[in-house]
């Protein structure tokens, strides 16, 4: 335990990175069973966040464990003087080497070598397969062998039959390659029908899940028109996560702003909470120019010198041996991302990583370059279809496009395949809500006009939820999804259970009835962001812009810190 500390200590150096390179897995297991009664049996898939544990049984490392490791541990090897030998000792020698001779390789390396021991276990191996026995674990396996060869049918009061929702978990190695887990959905998907004795069942997919069903849709299209009756994708990432994908193809953009945005929204959805003075501090510093001060000389001379050996070394040591995650990178960044992380062709790591690469090279060919064709084959085959896409939160803030609406992961243009929207700064224009308003598609504007559901590939069956981050189900997105996988007839945004196209959610106190809120979303309930973006604050663009949101940054901070200290005394 000690030694793992120490190496998760270094990773201090490259905090933000690392952050770039993971999906959180933060959402709860709902227990809420829909009262809509099914007369088939759904399937439901989730991300991220299924224990994995190696062939004893142990539970493999996740990232999510950092927290609990810097937070625990020995006393005696918690202190600030063994943290910063612990750096030094690993990293900091080959970090000086590349500062003063320009000698990067070494570093880099080493980095991955640190890294990689601390994550050992959940790593895949260079073919991309999963090694020292890790998979799921045990009861999860007993548990789905029971549920495929088990009717789950139920009665009630009535003695009508219906499927409990729920009930049909597809749990999977979320790390694997999602065409190789598509050939075990495609078998799960058989032994439901045999033993409930359904023609059909419908799919209920979120997250890295929709990498998974989009692939099983697109390598066996005949298998699913004859047993999928309806598919319905919540958060999805199939079209890329800019949060994903961006970090690995050098799309950075370290913004203080975004910084604040993302504890804000984490404070108030329960993440974390951080205190309002550190927001107003890092406020501060950004808008009276001291980080610019302190690190705008030498971000030009290391910060890209870093950027490309660092994303390398860190994607192959921590989630980039993944093929799932790999799936989350865009069509457009695939190329660049291919080429930071394993180098150019014939490179030594493209040499030391060919089966990783085929697998990967293989689902961008199935799945990735044709998605709006596979997903279009889907609903001519006579498979129902609908996407519920979720926003009002600030997109990870290292990103380059941290500006787009989005559930926190992945932009609504993504998620919702294709709809066009505004920014966190600006809503769609006048002139264009306008224009379509008179081309007779003004209905497909949102209230808040940051929405344009006209251009998505499915306009009437994609709904949309502001106030509800992706790693939120609440019992309104669940109902509705499972509504559209279990439906005899295609539900659109007029005849679903949601009372509208868009809705706002209010997050409340969990009961056993419900977890939230929703209402229909109108232009005086629409403003649920955590924050207020306005560009000519965060990026003035004249002298005396900068010198006006300096000062009154500075005068909100005295105040702040005059109010601590008042309140501390």
């Amino acid at each position: 335990m000690k030694r793992m500390l120490k190496k998760s200590l270094s990773l201090l150096l490259v905090l933000v990175m690392l952050m770039g390179l993971a999906v959180p897995a933060f959402a709860k297991e709902t227990m809420w069973i829909s009262q809509s009664l099914s007369d088939v049996p759904v399937i439901r898939i989730s991300g991220d966040g299924e224990k994995l544990v190696d062939e004893n049984g142990n539970k493999v490392f996740h990232y999510k464990d950092f927290a609990s490791i810097l937070d625990g541990g020995d006393e005696e090897e918690s202190d600030d003087s063994s943290l910063i030998e612990s750096i030094a000792n690993i990293l900091m020698p080959f970090l000086i080497d590349g500062l003063l001779n320009d000698n990067w390789d070494p570093y880099y390396k080493n980095l991955q070598k640190e890294i990689s021991e601390l994550f050992e276990n959940s790593l895949l191996d260079k073919d991309g397969n999963a090694q020292y026995g890790t998979g799921l674990r045990q009861e999860r396996i007993d548990k789905m062998n029971k549920t495929r060869h088990n009717d789950q049918m139920w009665s009630n009061e009535q003695s009508s039959k219906f499927y409990v929702h729920d009930r049909y978990w597809f749990y999977y190695d979320w790390r694997l390659d999602p065409i190789e887990t598509a050939a075990e959905l495609k078998s799960f998907v058989e032994d439901i029908c045999a033993s409930t004795g359904c023609d059909e069942v419908g799919i209920v997919a979120s997250c890295l899940g929709t990498n998974v069903v989009t692939a099983y849709l697109a390598v066996y299209p005949e298998h699913a028109a004859e047993h999928i009756r309806g598919v319905a994708f919540d958060g999805s990432v199939v079209s890329g996560a800019e949060m994903l994908s961006e970090a690995i193809s050098g799309k950075f953009n370290i913004d203080t702003a975004a910084i604040n945005r993302t504890l804000l929204d984490c404070g108030a959805i329960g993440m974390f909470n951080i205190d309002g003075f550190i927001n107003t501090t890092l406020e501060m510093l950004d808008r009276t120019g001291v980080l610019d001060a302190v690190i705008g000389k030498t971000k030009d001379w290391i910060y890209y010198k870093l950027v490309e050996g660092v994303t390398s070394a860190l994607a192959l040591s921590t989630f980039y041996t993944w093929p799932n995650y790999w799936a989350c990178v865009s069509p457009q960044d695939y190329d660049t991302a291919m080429e930071y992380v394993f180098g150019p062709e014939g490179s030594e790591k493209r040499t030391e990583y060919a089966g990783l690469i085929a697998k990967l090279d293989n689902y961008d060919a199935v799945v990735r370059q044709r998605i709006p064709e596979i997903l279009t084959a889907t609903v001519k085959n006579g498979i129902n279809f609908g996407v519920v896409s979720k926003y009002g939160f600030q997109t990870l803030p290292i990103c380059e496009t941290n500006y787009l609406i989005s559930d926190q992961f992945a932009s609504v243009g993504r998620s919702s395949f294709g709809a066009t929207t505004g920014t966190i700064y600006e809503d769609l224009s006048d002139d264009y809500i306008q224009s379509k308003t008179q081309a007779g598609l003004g209905r497909y504007i949102s209230p808040d006009g940051q929405i344009d559901a006209s251009t998505c590939l499915f306009p009437d069956q994609t709904w949309f939820i502001k106030g509800s981050s992706h790693s939120n189900w609440s019992d309104w997105e669940l109902r509705l999804l499972y509504d559209i996988a279990s439906s005899e007839e295609q539900l659109t945004v007029n005849n679903s259970c949601w009372p509208s196209q868009f809705v706002v959610y209010s997050y409340t106190n969990p009961d056993e009835d419900s977890d939230g809120e929703i209402e229909i979303m109108t232009t005086e309930n629409c403003d649920t962001e955590n924050w207020e973006a306005e560009e000519k604050i965060d990026n003035p663009k004249d002298k005396y812009g900068k010198i006006f949101v300096a000062v009154t940054s500075l005068l909100k901070w005295l105040m702040e810190l005059f109010t601590k200290i008042f309140k501390l005394g």
